[in-house]
């Protein structure tokens, strides 16, 4: 039998959600405010997302998908 794979905290998911969109966010270059508004969310909401600090629904994530023009 394979061993279980070990699947990462909440808080570490959340790091590393918040992390890919921030890098996304400044690749594409769009300011926090602009973003937030794409993603029809609060600019502190997407801040606290980014810094880990905040679980996302799966409706919001699928809104920062769309944001970023991946849905």
């Amino acid at each position: 039998m394979p061993a279980k794979p070990e699947v990462p905290s909440p808080a570490k998911i959340g790091r590393i959600l918040g992390d890919a969109v921030r890098k996304k966010r400044a690749t594409l270059g769009i300011s926090q405010e602009d973003f937030a508004e794409l993603a029809d969310q609060h600019r502190t909401y997407v801040g606290a997302i980014e810094r880990g600090e905040r679980n996302p629904t799966v409706h919001t994530l699928a809104q920062i998908a769309a944001a970023f023009g991946q849905l």
